[in-house]
């Protein structure tokens, strides 16, 4: 295991029981956070990205501040809704927000997920193509962000500009070199992650898969990253691909961690339906830090990953979440093969 870092959801809610109760407060405390795990060592910052909800919905004014207040630690996503996103406009984001970084942004795409609203993209004003689906258009938009922030000129000059043009066809501004080989899919599905593979884009996996084969949730995982991997290397891609899944680790160490997660220690996968199919969740690891170790140590996905991205109840605020990243450093990760 090369790389660990957290993954926030980034939730609030206006209850006393929540040290997260406003936009303000999880936008804030994801930066203070993002500090805090960089101090301690952590390898990355991700934020999920959910439109419609309590959570954390407009990356890239965070990823920019985390940015500009970090200066090793990767920060990204985990994942944004393509369906969703202006392209062109995501791609000026996106390079704006690596170059603050220093070339340090991981950008975690997809299809989407489920969302509060009934195809919330359509208020965002698009829609699917005639004979295609939301997952067409996801992938449309997602070919188009890959191939501008290539930076190469596609834009026609105007003759009479209001300040020089370079010579030739204009590309997005800013261009942040390298972005294009950051960019990750968050796939579901085998099937997915060869597509992934196809498109030369690394790999992110959940602790969700929307298909089961009747074997354990890091096995089928394992599957999926071996079959990714097979494709990246049949596409002959000339870079080494990046492969990270994400996992709800919850050391127990203090009489505290034990009042919140000691009830959790065992838990198993679940198998249920989602958008009409099946899908296999991944179970929590709960638990002292020796037997963290003995169960992580037979998770066949985390042995084939090279990152390993830990879920974080962020309500709990950044103290807290804070001192279980520096447990699972301190305590768990060394054992795993990490640094």
């Amino acid at each position: 295991m090369k790389n660990i870092g957290f993954l926030s959801f980034g939730h609030w809610a206006p209850s006393p029981q929540s040290s997260t109760r406003s936009a303000a407060d999880a936008l804030l405390q994801s930066i203070d956070l993002a500090v805090a795990a960089e101090e301690l060592g952590a390898d990355g910052a991700y934020f999920r990205v959910h439109h419609f909800a309590s959570q954390l919905s407009a990356p890239f004014p965070l990823l920019a501040a985390i940015g500009a207040r970090t200066n090793r630690i990767e920060i990204g996503t985990g994942v944004i809704d393509m369906r969703y996103e202006n392209p062109l406009y995501m791609a000026e984001d996106a390079g704006a927000a690596d170059l603050i970084s220093g070339g340090r942004l991981q950008l975690g795409i997809s299809r989407g997920s489920p969302e509060q609203v009934i195809d919330g993209f359509r208020y965002f004003g698009y829609a699917p193509a005639e004979g295609s689906d939301h997952a067409d258009m996801a992938r449309e938009h997602t070919r188009v962000f890959l191939e501008v922030i290539k930076g190469q000129g596609f834009a026609q000059p105007n003759p009479r500009p209001m300040f020089p043009n370079p010579p030739g066809l204009l590309r997005i501004e800013p261009h942040s070199p390298g972005l294009r080989d950051r960019i990750w899919w968050g796939a579901g599905t085998r099937a997915t992650a060869v597509w992934t593979a196809e498109q030369g884009m690394n790999l992110m996996s959940s602790t969700l898969l929307t298909e089961d084969t009747g074997v354990p949730f890091h096995r089928l995982q394992a599957e999926q990253i071996e079959r990714f991997r097979e494709a990246w290397k049949a596409a002959g891609h000339p870079r080494e691909p990046r492969v990270s899944i994400s996992r709800s680790i919850l050391p127990v160490v203090t009489d505290r961690d034990r009042a919140y997660f000691g009830g959790q220690a065992g838990s198993q996968d679940q198998v249920g339906h989602l958008e009409g199919g099946t899908a296999r969740f991944g179970k929590t690891y709960a638990g002292e830090p020796e037997q963290l170790v003995k169960d992580l140590a037979e998770d066949e996905a985390i042995a084939a990953a090279d990152t390993l991205l830990i879920t974080v109840p962020n309500q709990l605020g950044v103290d807290y979440n804070a001192h279980l990243i520096e447990s699972l450093l301190r305590h768990v990760a060394p054992e795993l093969g990490w640094r």
